[in-house]
């Protein structure tokens, strides 16, 4: 196994916020260092498996997001919002001194990941963007907004596994128990007293937006990653990337890679074997360029 180092660093509003560090945490100075950017209601733990297998290669750095995981709450729940997780995320590549880096995004991390190659091209030497697109289909929007921070609290870890089947199985609909209670002690965690919640603020239900508006266009965002070696992964059953939009990327960047993950939702664990592989592939890529 490789080594993990866990780290505390302040954001620029002043929260404290983790992150761990895959493998030698003084790192190679001439392997590409990798950033992995978890989903809206997700943490780090999600990364904890290919993190582990890409730490031979490369310097693997997972962040919580503030308000997810072991990164502090924001008292101004307004603050959970891209912009603000896209400065944090710069923050914690310039407390590595990193100027040059991968990013591995799921969902709202793909969507950072896309902002953060717009806006510093020249320290982004490619993303992978699992499952996200310029345009979310509003059937997954609909979905997400129905359980973000509003999901009960579990009085046990099976019942947060029978909580996790239920508002995920549609997602992954061959995972066996094994892979479900994995999922479930990732999403959640267990307090001081006894209790298992899932681990992430519920005030970023209300920072998600009501029903009625309007999500952001991103596609000038995207026509500014002509320039940056881009993989995106969809899921073959996903509901907020629809294949459409990912139509419309190829059309546009002729050289975007994509893979399409049959049997998975929203969103891809990264662990399948044709993600692992994809990716694998995608980063030595990147690293013979540099």
């Amino acid at each position: 196994m490789p080594a993990v180092s866990e780290h505390f660093f302040q954001s620029a509003d002043g929260l404290r916020l983790f992150y761990a560090l895959h493998g030698n945490d003084r790192g190679d100075e001439r392997a590409l260092p990798v950033l992995c950017l978890p989903g809206l209601t997700r943490n780090s733990r999600d990364f904890e498996s290919i993190a582990d297998w890409l730490a031979s290669g490369y310097r693997v750095i997972t962040p919580d997001l503030r308000g997810r995981g072991r990164s502090q709450y924001d008292a101004n729940w307004g603050n959970y919002r891209p912009d603000v997780y896209v400065a944090d995320a710069f923050r914690v590549l310039d407390e590595l001194r990193v100027t040059r880096c991968a990013i591995i995004g799921t969902s709202l991390g793909g969507l950072m990941a896309m902002v953060m190659a717009a806006a510093q091209s020249q320290r982004v030497a490619g993303i992978v963007i699992n499952d996200i697109g310029p345009e979310l289909d509003p059937r997954g929007v609909a979905r997400i907004r129905s359980y973000a921070g509003k999901v009960p609290m579990v009085r046990s870890w099976p019942e947060a596994v029978a909580q996790s089947r239920e508002v995920h199985g549609h997602a992954m609909p061959d995972f066996t128990d094994r892979q479900w209670q994995e999922f479930a002690r990732r999403a959640y965690r267990e307090h001081d007293d006894g209790t298992i919640r899932r681990d992430v603020d519920p005030n970023i239900s209300r920072a998600f937006g009501e029903p009625q508006s309007s999500a952001p266009d991103l596609w000038p965002v995207f026509r500014q990653l002509m320039a940056v070696p881009t993989l995106v992964i969809r899921g073959g059953l996903s509901d907020l990337f629809s294949a459409a939009t990912l139509a419309r990327m190829q059309v546009m960047k002729p050289d975007l890679r994509a893979l399409i993950v049959p049997n998975r939702g929203h969103a891809p664990t990264l662990d399948e074997p044709e993600c692992r592989h994809a990716i694998g592939e995608f980063l030595a890529g990147l690293a013979s360029r540099a």
